[in-house]
């Protein structure tokens, strides 16, 4: 990297300048013995990879310095003044559903970024465990706070919301589901609100459910789905297709800054046993021993994308000016079957497999079109599936004990 832009996050990494050995530091050359002028000095020799050859008398006037010409030509102020953004106080930022899976990983790349930030959870479905390692951290706060109600108990202004609290496994939203409906709905309205308040980004965290049971494959941000509207699998597809509608409407109505993240299935440590999606339904069945359940003959096919890729995708849509859907997902398709036989592999476990009858509306393909999302964004998965199962397998082995 040689940008002369701090990104959006990370904004107190260190800065990184284009070489130029003929330059001389502007910063260092005009310094003078302020305590603010001390941090500028430790800063440049922070940027400066020469700093350490020369000596302790020379360093302050003749340090040639990590600066372009450009930066040379304008002086040390244009250099000062990237430098104080450095300073600025950290983004503060809103994370709704954040003892959940995903979010508490948003929430540890948030604060590895230099954010602060501020997590509300009404725990029905995400546990305070996946947030114990972070209730230590000076800029980060924990609130247990329901989405559906009013959002008047939360306090200050945001750079950004990222709304991810919805029941989002099987299991939960069949067991809740009147509470997924309002979650999509009206607790996506109150962090709408919240965003729209503070002039905040808002970025809404949505499904491949949308897309239903796909006639199209792979499935691009165009393709207006096949859903069921009363399946048993409705409450959750539905809660998403109108939270996107809604988010679109506060874009359209209220100017607020809006992005809609489509999340193909997502995997990784701290996701919760028996929540009846397949991969932690076959790592616990593989654990205890048990067959694992495969519907129907196994050909329907997935795409899993591990968690910090996901983390990746959504703070590069945060931070670009598109407000339509776009997919993050992996798109290497995997069957089933095939899934079940590598997980019983590399768990090492002899459990065997087990077919039941295919639920309704199962989907029998979902793979995620992520053109839009390597052209607008320039992401794509990184961590390869065995990469990624063997550290899922290695938690899961460890809170199993």
């Amino acid at each position: 990297m040689t940008s002369h832009e701090l990104p959006w996050f990370g904004r107190r990494q260190d800065i990184q300048l284009d070489v130029n050995r003929d330059g001389i530091c502007a910063v260092c050359t005009s310094l003078k013995t302020t305590e603010r002028d001390r941090r500028l000095r430790w800063r440049c020799r922070r940027a400066c990879p020469e700093w350490s050859e020369l000596s302790a008398r020379s360093r302050p006037v003749a340090c040639r310095c990590a600066v372009s010409t450009r930066i040379r030509r304008n002086t040390c102020e244009d250099m000062q003044s990237r430098i104080e953004d450095r300073d600025r106080p950290a983004l503060r930022v809103l994370v709704s559903g954040a003892a959940g899976f995903i979010g508490s990983h948003l929430c540890d790349r948030l604060l590895a970024d230099g954010c602060e930030v501020v997590a509300i959870d009404n725990l029905s479905t995400g546990r305070a465990s996946n947030l114990a390692h972070l209730h230590s951290r000076r800029s980060f706060s924990f609130v247990v706070h329901d989405v559906c109600e009013p959002p008047e108990t939360i306090d200050g202004s945001f750079d950004a919301v990222f709304n991810l609290a919805s029941p989002a496994s099987p299991k939960d939203y069949a067991a809740a589901p009147i509470e997924t409906l309002l979650a999509g709905s009206l607790g996506t309205r109150n962090m709408l609100e919240v965003a729209r308040r503070t002039s905040a980004t808002f970025v809404q965290a949505s499904t491949s459910e949308t897309y239903g049971d796909p006639l199209q494959h792979p499935q691009s941000e165009d393709y207006w789905g096949n859903v069921n509207p009363v399946g048993p699998r409705s409450v959750y597809d539905e809660s998403k297709r109108f939270a996107e509608a809604l988010t679109t409407a506060y874009h359209r109505r209220h100017g607020v800054e809006t992005r809609l993240a489509r999340l193909f299935n997502t995997y990784g440590p701290r996701m919760k046993r028996g929540d009846g999606r397949v991969l932690p339904a076959f790592l616990e069945q593989a654990f205890d021993g048990e067959p694992l359940t495969v519907f129907g003959d196994g050909t329907q096919t997935r795409s899993f994308c591990y968690v910090s890729d996901i983390v990746d995708g959504l703070l590069l849509l945060c931070q670009s000016h598109d407000s339509s859907p776009v997919n993050l997902g992996s798109p290497t398709e995997i069957t089933v079957l095939d899934l079940a036989r590598q997980v019983l592999e590399m768990a090492g476990s002899s459990s065997g497999i087990r077919r039941l009858p295919l639920p309704q509306d199962d989907p029998r393909r979902r793979r995620p079109d992520i053109g839009k999302a390597r052209k607008l964004l320039g992401w794509a998965p990184k961590v390869p599936l065995v990469a990624g199962l063997q550290m899922t397998i290695d938690w899961f082995r460890a809170e199993a004990r």
